[in-house]
């Protein structure tokens, strides 16, 4: 397994996770309506087979909810009856997991709890978009964290003054955030590597047939220029800058400044791996990031048209309608 020399948990940084009086790490996870359960069970599963080849328990797991009941996840299944957020015993080590539509599952009552378990010194994180119920109950303040690229943007929207990166993980303090989906196995098995003997992530490695654990830094999407097998390094750095400035739209007069080759160059380029202008091609990238806004954000049809480099709503809903034959209004109505 590969690990990163600039790792977050180095000999000088503070370990995150806090052990049982019989040294055992109990990891707890606050499940919200419509959670993805990819995320809790890549998570729970290393450390399941940690267990196993150390011979020996080295952690527990146990999944909490508002009420107890059973939470039904976005795939429509429910595990077993969880433990009740007003149980006495409080736990040391708390994951919030959460997918879909978190902001609306937030209730007073798991803001409170999570406040108190910050009061008493717990290690308090998230899964996929648990952060929106951390950054409610202000946990998040001075902390880098990570959330599923899909949520980040209007997440970033939401709380402006919050430090979100691309990272596949981020543990800083007793704050460990992730993006979600398999990026928690990855953690698990970098907790792992920090906690035990870098041969025992190894070795959990290869009972989850992984060739190797992805380090934090590794991206959580999978680059246009990847996506359409684009290999001239021109194109390829063209796209990242242009995926990195969404808001704030470059001109292709910026691009080609940035990428050292004239205008027409750049757009001799595109066009004979794109078969389109940069102009073309950057305005389609744009119109199809406003829907992950329309999908999974509350922002109103003009803040996401802003947030998207559009001058105002009408240009982008002319867009928007030419690409998608139909209105942003009538697709996130859809779609509620």
């Amino acid at each position: 397994m590969q690990t990163s020399p600039s790792s977050p948990l180095s000999p000088t940084a503070q370990m995150p996770l806090i052990a049982d009086d019989d040294g055992v790490f109990t990891l707890s996870f606050l499940l919200l309506p419509e959670y993805a359960m990819v995320s809790l069970l890549s998570a729970i599963e290393p450390l399941r087979i940690a267990n196993r080849l150390a011979g020996k328990t080295l952690f527990r797991w146990q999944c909490f909810s508002d009420d107890g009941e059973p939470v039904l996840a976005s795939n429509g299944l429910a595990l077993q009856a969880s433990i009740p957020i007003s149980a006495s015993e409080k736990p040391r080590n708390l994951f919030v997991n959460a997918s879909f539509h978190p902001e609306k599952h937030i209730s007073d009552a798991s803001v409170k709890w999570l406040r108190e378990l910050h009061r008493m010194g717990s290690m308090v994180g998230a899964l996929d978009t648990g952060c929106y119920l951390l950054a409610k109950a202000k946990l998040l303040e001075g902390y880098p964290i990570t959330l599923h690229w899909e949520a980040k943007p209007s997440f970033q929207e939401r709380y402006p003054e919050l430090e979100i990166s691309d990272e596949l993980f981020e543990i800083q303090g007793k704050r460990v955030t992730c993006a979600g989906g398999t990026a928690a196995t990855d953690m698990m098995l970098y907790l792992i590597d920090a906690y035990f003997k870098p041969e025992l992530a190894i070795l959990v490695c290869e009972q989850l047939i992984k060739c190797t654990a992805r380090n934090p830094t590794d991206h959580q999407r999978i680059s246009q220029a990847e996506k359409l097998n684009l290999r001239h390094p021109k194109i390829v750095k063209a796209l990242d800058l242009m995926a990195s400035n969404i808001e704030n739209p470059l001109t292709t007069s910026d691009l080609a400044d940035r990428l050292s080759v004239s205008v027409r160059h750049l757009e001799r380029l595109f066009l004979q791996h794109l078969s389109c202008s940069p102009t073309a091609y950057y305005l389609r990238l744009r119109v199809e990031h406003s829907q992950y806004l329309l999908s999974d954000s509350g922002l109103s049809i003009a803040d996401i048209a802003l947030a998207c480099g559009f001058c105002s709503t009408a240009h982008f809903s002319r867009r928007y309608r030419a690409l998608y034959g139909t209105t942003a209004s009538q697709y996130r109505s859809g779609i509620e």
